[in-house]
């Protein structure tokens, strides 16, 4: 009676302890068998630093992508470092530009006008260049608005304002981008050869350009500003348009690391172009008399031309002369 009596209690024991015993050594059984549950993966590979995956039915097998680690990455950049980088860049520039006027003030004409006139750019070149400058401020505008517009705009304008606002942003950044474009191509064909940099740049850039003392140094058509200001125009332009149409088609080009590093390159070089634009319009328009002239009507005065751009008129009396019988005088002047 003692060996069934044994077993009688045993099998108690058993059932008693059966759901912490079950709890207890199945994952056991599994892991020897191989099996590893989801919990277990999705773990492993956040610590591995891996993409976590799950099972879809569609084509598109990016679409099983559920956790990206470089996700986390871009999403800092864009939420806070790209934030200060244009808030820094954008607010310092308008600083500098303010104190600058208040201390420097407009550069003005020396002498008084000479009632004479000379073409600095012709209608085609004024053309695209108000086409360039155009969309690149509502290109400017929308773009700030991703980046800003829900501190800035939201709270000022409201929720309905500010989603029309962006949705209309987003339409316009896209299809404008277009003619940004053509006219970035356009700028480099009518004006890369008189922006070539030169030994006159340094000579230039010595002597303050006139801006930042009241010497004015020899220039041809373009000086050592304008020139930077092109570059900048044709080289930040042009990463800026290539990354975005990287955005605009999304993985027709590149997959989810390249899509990442395009927004990157292109949300920064955007806020820095936009800061040096800043600097380009404040010198054509109220930080020195007579600039305006060039892209308004196309006509600068004599007087003007020969204080910023004396190598430039020099040519173009050589070239009247060459082409005009009797009193030279400038190639169109009235």
């Amino acid at each position: 009676m003692r060996a069934p009596l044994r077993l009688v209690l045993a099998a108690m024991l058993m059932l008693a302890a059966g759901p912490v015993l079950a709890q207890s050594t199945l994952p056991v059984t599994d892991a020897a068998r191989g099996t590893v549950s989801a919990e277990e993966m999705e773990l492993q590979a956040t610590l591995r630093g891996d993409i976590i995956r799950g099972r879809i039915s569609i084509p598109d097998s990016r679409a099983a992508n559920l956790i990206q680690p470089e996700g986390r990455e871009w999403r800092e950049f864009h939420n806070v470092t790209l934030a200060w980088i244009g808030g820094v860049a954008l607010i310092g520039m308008l600083v500098v530009l303010v104190l600058f006027y208040l201390v420097r003030g407009p550069v003005r004409m020396e002498g008084a006008p000479s009632g004479r006139t000379i073409q600095r750019f012709n209608w085609f070149e004024r053309a695209n260049h108000w086409m360039t400058a155009s969309t690149f401020i509502i290109l400017a505008l929308s773009g700030l608005n991703i980046t800003f517009g829900r501190h800035v705009l939201l709270p000022l304008a409201g929720p309905e304002v500010f989603s029309a606002a962006t949705q209309w942003g987003k339409i316009a950044h896209n299809f404008l981008s277009f003619p940004f474009s053509l006219g970035i191509v356009l700028m480099f064909l009518l004006w890369v050869r008189d922006n070539i940099p030169n030994r006159l740049d340094l000579v230039w850039l010595r002597a303050g350009g006139g801006i930042i003392g009241h010497e004015h140094p020899p220039a041809d058509r373009f000086n050592a500003g304008q020139k930077a200001i092109f570059w900048i125009t044709v080289l930040g332009g042009g990463l800026v348009a290539a990354s975005g149409y990287l955005l605009i088609f999304p993985f027709f080009f590149t997959g989810m690391q390249g899509m990442q590093l395009a927004l990157l390159v292109h949300g920064t070089l955007a806020v820095l172009m936009i800061s040096a634009m800043l600097g380009h319009i404040y010198i054509g328009t109220i930080g020195m008399e007579g600039a305006f002239d060039a892209m308004g009507t196309g006509q600068v005065d004599y007087n003007w031309a020969r204080a910023h751009h004396a190598l430039w008129v020099e040519k173009e009396v050589v070239r009247a002369r060459s082409t005009i019988d009797g009193e030279p005088r400038p190639v169109g002047a009235d």
